[in-house]
């Protein structure tokens, strides 16, 4: 009994530590969280990638805004990546894709992969947001996983002129297939504890 009693705190050091030191998310971010412009004025906002704790290999991403209050106008590729192309052709909505050239170099840490010119179009609020249901962060490995977390991803507020309350196109963000599997072993861990907990006071009672 006293032998399986002294397992208990190694069944809980190989739970817990996992978990409290568990790799950290991959998501897409603005250099800013608001920005401000006069009517007919520009301004610019950075797309940044963070890879958390993956290696990444490409990024494709999507930035969403309102149309009727924005008009993006330049697209300047960053240097996170070494091979970046966009399209801004359709309103409301700009593409930027961001690959290595070698998967011997992947990318590591958080960068710019481009920055936006956008015109400000009417005086009134609106919201740059990521459409997380086709933008992708792929981890450099052989399944080309998407490591996105779209509830990790930035927005920025834009205020035009003296603001208002117009209506912005910020989408609704889904979770992809690795952002339900967190959720998962979130809720998952505490039962495994309580079934490793209840058959070792079990055997010790035998």
């Amino acid at each position: 009994m006293k032998n399986l009693l002294k397992l208990v705190p190694v069944v809980m050091f190989f739970i817990f530590v996992p978990a409290l030191f568990g790799a950290e998310a991959a998501y897409l971010k603005f250099d800013k969280t608001t920005a401000t412009a006069a009517n007919g004025a520009t301004f610019q906002v950075a797309v940044m990638v963070e890879p958390g704790t993956d290696a990444l290999s490409s990024a494709d991403v999507y930035v969403v805004y309102d149309p009727l209050l924005l008009k993006a106008t330049v697209v300047t590729v960053g240097t996170q990546f070494p091979t970046v192309t966009n399209d801004f052709a359709t309103l409301g909505k700009v593409y930027i894709a961001g690959m290595v050239n070698d998967t011997a170099t992947p990318v590591t840490v958080i960068g710019t992969l481009a920055t936006i010119t956008f015109q400000a179009l009417k005086d009134g609020s609106a919201t740059l947001s990521f459409d997380c249901n086709t933008s992708k962060i792929i981890k450099n490995d052989i399944n080309f996983s998407n490591v996105i977390v779209c509830s990790t991803n930035g927005t920025s507020a834009v205020t035009i002129g003296g603001g208002g309350t117009q209506p912005t196109s910020a989408p609704p963000s889904q979770l992809p297939q690795t952002g339900i599997f967190d959720n998962v072993i979130k809720f998952a861990i505490p039962g495994a504890i309580l079934f490793l907990i209840g058959v070792i006071v079990k055997l010790a009672l035998i």
